[in-house]
């Protein structure tokens, strides 16, 4: 299969106003997804809060016009509604507004497939080749119409809420709302406020600029302070488009999103509802996997990005899987990764075990992980060179079952992550900075 020139693992992202996150690129991909997925013309297209979302989404709706398809703008709407509402329209796709956790100065254009799932390659590939054509519009009495989905939010509200038991409750819970100024800022106060919780927003006053800025999953430092002075049972913090979810316990200590997967399937397994396995990524945390094998939950590692998560959840008919910067996938509940219902069923062990997050995070204490990134020009070579390829086979055969190594290089920088993790923290700063160490002297060599 050729290989995608626009298309990364999450849709096209990058800069406004540099190529391809330009008027005119975004108005051509409009117009050639239309084409390519428009089969019954009607296509539901949501945004995050950025400022830049105007301007993607009149000229999307221009695209899709001019190759005949009706647009379904339901305006800022956390990622994984655009996926439910996709499938309650009946619409043939869904289109995402969204660069997720990344500042304002970054957008981006993400795709649902007509079943709320990412796109694949074959699909994605009819489109770039529809790009490289020129753009023509149908006759007037053919082009598509755009119509405003007033009762969108109404309906993710509903939807989110029908994930948990009609007798499940949040009664006398304190939980402090961190909503990036992002997708979820109408959305998840509601949700959880319905549910019985007393609710402290934060980060709920999007301007258009203020998106991720110094709040959401990324930056969890002032939702921990704000939790320890309410005095709250919880924090939750969701990323720009609401596909990301942290948590902060009482004290203000972090819960990534291991800790979080691992207490939703361990809790099922105790249940006896567990149906299968989990996915994780490489990049998740050692002592998850050994917890995982204690409670006799089958594992898999997938490739970092929450579309290989998917990927192996299909392959294997299992449905929770997850990666540490928080994106959770529950199928169960949606066919993409969902920031709030992913808290609720978090929010619904907590009720069902009668603990507290930080004691349910302290049954499992994570591996410490040293990651030492390393700036290189040449890192295919330095990724195949075999006295690297020696060195991290002897420190991981030295680290057995106590820790691991995991080389990669980074698919967006010019960086050789090396990251060891290991039950003592010294010992995986010792061998991280051995294997940097290769890596800084080979990268000196070639």
């Amino acid at each position: 299969m050729s290989e995608r020139k626009y298309f990364g693992t999450d849709g096209i992202r990058g800069t406004v106003g540099q190529f391809p996150i330009t008027p005119e690129f975004v108005l051509k991909l409009g117009w050639a997804a239309g084409k390519v997925l428009g089969k019954k013309g009607k296509i539901v297209i949501g945004k995050d809060t950025r400022i830049s979302g105007y301007m993607f989404e009149s000229v999307l709706e221009a695209g899709l016009t001019a190759a005949g398809v009706n647009s379904f703008l339901v305006g800022p709407m956390p990622t994984p509604a655009i996926a439910y509402l996709t499938r309650t329209f009946r619409a043939d796709a869904g289109i995402v507004i969204s660069a997720s956790h990344n500042p304002f100065h970054d957008n981006g254009i993400k795709f649902f497939s007509s079943e709320g799932t990412k796109l694949p390659d074959s699909v994605e590939l009819e489109i770039e080749a529809l790009l490289e054509q020129e753009m023509t519009s149908l006759p007037s009495d053919q082009l598509g119409k755009a119509y405003r989905i007033e009762d969108a939010a109404a309906r993710y509200i509903e939807f989110c809420k029908a994930s948990v038991p009609n007798d499940f409750n949040l009664d006398g819970m304190k939980i402090v709302l961190d909503c990036a100024n992002g997708a979820t800022y109408h959305i998840a106060p509601y949700v959880f406020k319905e549910l019985g919780a007393k609710v402290i927003k934060t980060a709920v006053e999007p301007d258009g600029l203020n998106i991720n800025r110094d709040c959401g999953a990324t930056h969890l430092e002032p939702l921990a302070k704000a939790v320890i002075e309410h005095q709250a049972d919880i924090g939750i913090a969701f990323d720009g488009d609401g596909d990301r979810l942290m948590m902060i316990d009482k004290g203000g200590n972090v819960i990534n999103g291991d800790q979080l997967m691992f207490m939703m399937a361990n809790h099922l397994k105790q249940k006896g509802t567990l149906k299968g396995g989990v996915v994780g990524t490489l990049m998740t945390n050692m002592a998850i996997e050994n917890a995982l094998k204690q409670s006799e939950i089958p594992f898999e590692r997938s490739k970092v990005g929450d579309r290989y998560v998917m990927e192996s959840l299909k392959k294997n008919d299992w449905l929770i899987g997850g990666e540490s910067s928080g994106h959770l996938i529950h199928l169960d509940y949606n066919s993409t990764g969902d920031g709030i219902i992913a808290a609720l069923q978090v929010l619904r062990v907590i009720k069902e075990s009668n603990k507290g997050i930080g004691e349910l995070a302290a049954e499992v204490p994570l591996f410490p992980q040293t990651m030492i990134n390393v700036r290189v020009t040449n890192a295919k070579s330095i990724m195949t060179n075999q006295e690297l390829q020696n060195l991290a086979q002897e420190v991981d055969k030295e680290l057995a079952e106590h820790g691991r190594v995991l080389l990669r290089a980074s698919g967006t920088e010019p960086l050789i992550r090396v990251m060891v993790e290991a039950d003592d923290a010294k010992m995986a700063t010792k061998m991280a900075e051995k294997l940097a160490q290769k890596v800084r002297d080979l990268a000196q060599k070639m």
